[in-house]
């Protein structure tokens, strides 16, 4: 048979163009030599060697990049191979079923070798795409709580479809131990809320040791998810709070919510608040009182440094106090929630009366000494002398 003649009968355009019809139009330029690898080795029975499966890969990688499905690119090839089968040259040559069995492993060994490297550059392009795609993200959201470049934010938040202008909040998460960037945690947390409201919008980042959800304002019930992933990954036993930033709007927005909801963990931390969730909108209270905290200073000293002089250290009485304005002043509830005899609270208030000159049940006292306790929480007395 003439080289013409065999030219004519292994058309790898003609084959090309069928190949990519079966395989739903995948493109035939994907297949890259691969119909005259086959050819030659049909006649040689050698393997694809590093060179071509370097090319296998390449195409493989490029096949991600464009959007190809990698079970199109794999059915390219498949069918490439089964219709170039019989137009091979060592297969119109081959005589005998011996010698047609020895090109036919031949020709599947090299199919299977170059669909291996095909998914592997595959496999590889999309990984890497992912983790560009989520350092993105991680500088994005570094530089919208830091309110840097902002110039630039814009742009950068349409890339990943992030509304910028609108209403935004900020939910910080902080565990005993600091939360890493592509730590397990994050990684759950993030792919669990992003699996239960499949919304492009919503950011799951690491910052200072936090890990934050940067969401719009509405829906309303994205904090209350971001909590139930939270503690799903974390567990009810472990140590982990979340503070909640008010929603705010426009470029810096989630720079004021990120800073409320930092500020609302504080707060939580300083005066042991139950819960796992708490909202700065619930704590302006504490902002208030922290706002003149020279001022705040004074009253702790004035009302409750004569509770220095009590036998056993102030921090029973502090304690005490705490408690019984916690529970609304009912001393039989104070003393169940201490593990304490009613008569030991109400010796401790009636001793703090005497210190202090303050009745804890008098309505004006009592909320004077309640400030008081307030202020000694969030200003970390007496271990912080006022």
């Amino acid at each position: 048979m003439s080289r013409t003649r065999r030219a004519v009968e292994f058309d790898v355009v003609d084959l090309g163009l069928r190949a990519s019809r079966d395989a739903r139009g995948t493109p035939a330029e994907l297949l890259d030599g691969y119909l005259e690898d086959l050819a030659a080795l049909s006649t040689t029975g050698a393997q694809l060697g590093a060179k071509q499966l370097r090319v296998r890969h390449e195409a493989g990688a490029r096949a991600a990049a464009d959007g190809v499905a990698l079970r199109d690119l794999i059915d390219l090839y498949l069918s490439a191979t089964w219709l170039a089968w019989s137009s091979l040259p060592g297969v119109r040559d081959a005589v005998g079923a011996d010698a047609v069995r020895t090109v036919g492993e031949a020709v599947f060994r090299a199919a299977d070798a170059a669909v291996t490297a095909l998914a592997e550059g595959y496999e590889e392009a999309q990984r890497w795409s992912v983790r560009r795609e989520e350092s993105f993200r991680r500088e994005f959201v570094d530089d919208l709580l830091d309110g840097r470049n902002v110039g630039h934010l814009a742009e950068r938040a349409e890339r990943i479809g992030f509304r910028l202008a609108a209403s935004n909040v900020v939910a910080a998460m902080r565990a005993d131990e600091p939360i890493v960037v592509g730590g397990e945690a994050a990684r759950n947390v993030e792919t669990a809320v992003q699996l239960r409201l499949g919304s492009r919008d919503v950011l799951i980042a690491t910052k200072d040791g936090l890990l934050v959800c940067v969401a719009p304002a509405l829906p309303a019930d994205v904090p209350e998810e971001f909590v139930r992933q939270v503690s799903a990954v974390m567990g009810v036993e472990a140590d982990w709070r979340v503070g909640l930033g008010r929603a705010q709007s426009g470029p810096g927005g989630a720079v004021r919510s990120f800073e409320q909801a930092r500020y609302a963990l504080d707060i939580a931390d300083r005066l042991g608040l139950p819960g796992r969730l708490h909202k700065a909108a619930d704590l302006l209270v504490y902002q208030v009182l922290l706002r003149d905290s020279a001022a705040l200073a004074d009253l702790v000293g004035e009302v409750l440094e004569p509770l220095r002089s009590a036998r056993g250290g102030v921090g029973p009485l502090l304690d005490t106090l705490g408690a019984y304005f916690a529970c609304g002043r009912v001393a039989t509830v104070c003393a169940r929630n201490l593990h304490l005899g009613v008569r030991t609270v109400t010796y401790r208030l009636q001793r703090i009366r005497e210190l202090t000159g303050y009745a804890a049940d008098d309505p004006g006292q009592g909320f004077t000494l309640q400030v008081a306790v307030l202020g000694a929480k969030l200003l970390g007395w007496p271990d912080a002398r006022s």
